[in-house]
């Protein structure tokens, strides 16, 4: 007895690539990492703060017995200063950089959602000089009526901000 393979139609079609993205709000604007590369959110809490770092490198967080850098977006990208409330959150995430991976908190206003997006609708970021370079965006995307702009996040992180952080830090 053999086995034959029929295909239909339907089995020859390629689907479109969803993936999964986290978003959050920053500045009244909403925001999305690749889900891929949470480690988890952390609510926000103190962080320890560390000498001679940029502005933006807030210090660091104990995260089950691991020390990890936790940078403003907020400040990173030149926006107005808020308060911390209670919706503001520390996204861990893990980061790819030529030779090594690392984890890294960024902070943000406040988590939303975990949105599927297919790659064929995230358009390409016009470049206005304004204060996100599109080097550090995926694209944008639009969910339910709101544009929600994908960052590049090992990109955002790599540029500029590794580099300027204690060796300590970055293993």
């Amino acid at each position: 007895m053999s086995l034959q393979l029929i295909r239909t139609e339907s089995d020859r079609r390629i689907k479109p690539r969803l993936s999964q993205f986290l978003t959050f709000m920053l500045n009244g604007e909403e925001f999305g990492l690749d889900i891929l590369k949470i480690q988890c959110i952390e609510r926000w809490h103190k962080v320890t703060p560390l000498p001679n770092t940029p502005e933006f490198v807030l210090g660091v967080i104990n995260l089950r017995g691991s020390a990890v850098a936790v940078v403003d977006l907020r400040k990173r990208f030149q926006m107005v200063d808020v308060s911390y409330n209670s919706e503001t959150a520390i996204i861990v995430a893990q980061v790819h950089t030529p030779g090594a991976e690392r984890t890294i908190g960024i902070v943000v206003d406040a988590v939303s959602d975990v949105c599927n997006i297919e790659d064929s609708e995230i358009i390409a970021a016009p470049d206005i000089g304004g204060t996100i370079s599109v080097e550090y965006v995926k694209g944008l995307a639009t969910i339910e009526s709101k544009m929600v702009i994908i960052l590049e996040i090992d990109k955002l992180i790599h540029s500029g901000v590794l580099g300027l952080l204690p060796g300590q830090l970055l293993h």
